[in-house]
């Protein structure tokens, strides 16, 4: 709902073309699953098109590394 200062801007003289970047947040601490809050922020972007766009050829995930609600990492 609210984005940070700076986000959604795009710079012309960025090498190689457009980066595309969003954030998702997460739940208040104590309240729900850190790793729910992922799928749903994946799924969102499945279901608005985020990977259909003409010319993308990649897409990174930064997710947390945290071990909460079973974890995301393995040893």
């Amino acid at each position: 709902d609210v984005c940070k200062p700076g986000a959604g801007i795009f710079a012309p003289d960025a090498p190689g073309g457009w980066i595309n970047c969003t954030e998702s947040g997460g739940p208040e601490p104590g309240v729900g699953c850190a790793g729910r809050g992922v799928i749903t922020a994946i799924n969102f972007l499945e279901e608005e098109g985020a990977y259909e766009e003409e010319g993308l050829n990649f897409v990174s995930y930064d997710v947390l590394g945290d071990v909460v609600c079973g974890g995301f990492a393995m040893p």
